[in-house]
């Protein structure tokens, strides 16, 4: 069971909610996605997508906080799903001292930046806004481990696309994880680019 090899921390979280039992999703993903590989994830609404990608963000960077730079990145399609994904990650974090920080695009970039300096290790914003922030030199990418994609489909906007393909091209080393319902043409584009070589989870 994927869950038994999570850290004690990620355990004890899982028993305060009451989660015993893993989705199929959970099984088939949350083992793959500790091996480092890069994956595309897809699976319908429900699956226990935004789980797993909590429970992976920890584990990775072991439920505690290092150095100033972001160690991981969620990008989102928008501001208000930012801010529900910092508070879904705050539910299970609250009490390591792992440090989010979920970008309001409505704040004025120097804030962000300013904000971002203080030290995180988990960042959640939009692509468009953390291309702003990397142009800027607002924000530290040689630090980052994993780098997670939520509900990718969005990504059909050129602009967001374009921020991503940006991004991606300004990190050295990390792994990327992109989660959707189904990996559309667009998402595919990405094994020519960052995701070469990326493993395939599909839950229907």
């Amino acid at each position: 069971m994927p869950f038994k090899k999570l850290s004690s921390e990620i355990k004890e979280k899982l028993e305060d909610f009451e989660i015993n039992t893993p989705t199929p999703f959970q099984i088939s993903s949350i083992p793959v996605i500790k091996s480092g590989a890069n994956i595309f994830c897809t699976a319908p609404k429900g699956s226990g997508k935004t789980t797993a990608m909590i429970l992976t963000t920890m584990q990775k960077l072991k439920c505690k906080q290092v150095g100033a730079a972001p160690r991981a990145v969620v990008l989102v399609e928008s501001s208000e799903r930012a801010m529900e994904l910092y508070d879904a990650f705050l539910a299970y974090t609250r009490h390591t001292s792992l440090r989010l920080y979920g970008c309001d695009e409505r704040q004025h970039i120097e804030l962000l930046k300013s904000e971002i300096f203080e030290g995180l290790d988990i960042l959640i914003c939009t692509p468009i806004t953390m291309n702003k922030l990397l142009l800027l030199e607002g924000i530290n990418t040689t630090q980052l481990k994993i780098f997670n994609i939520d509900d990718a489909e969005f990504l059909v906007d050129k602009k967001s696309y374009a921020a991503v393909m940006a991004i991606t091209q300004s990190i050295h080393k990390c792994q990327y994880v992109i989660y959707s319902e189904k990996l559309n043409p667009i998402l595919k584009r990405f094994e020519d680019y960052f995701m070469q070589y990326a493993k395939k989870i599909s839950i229907k």
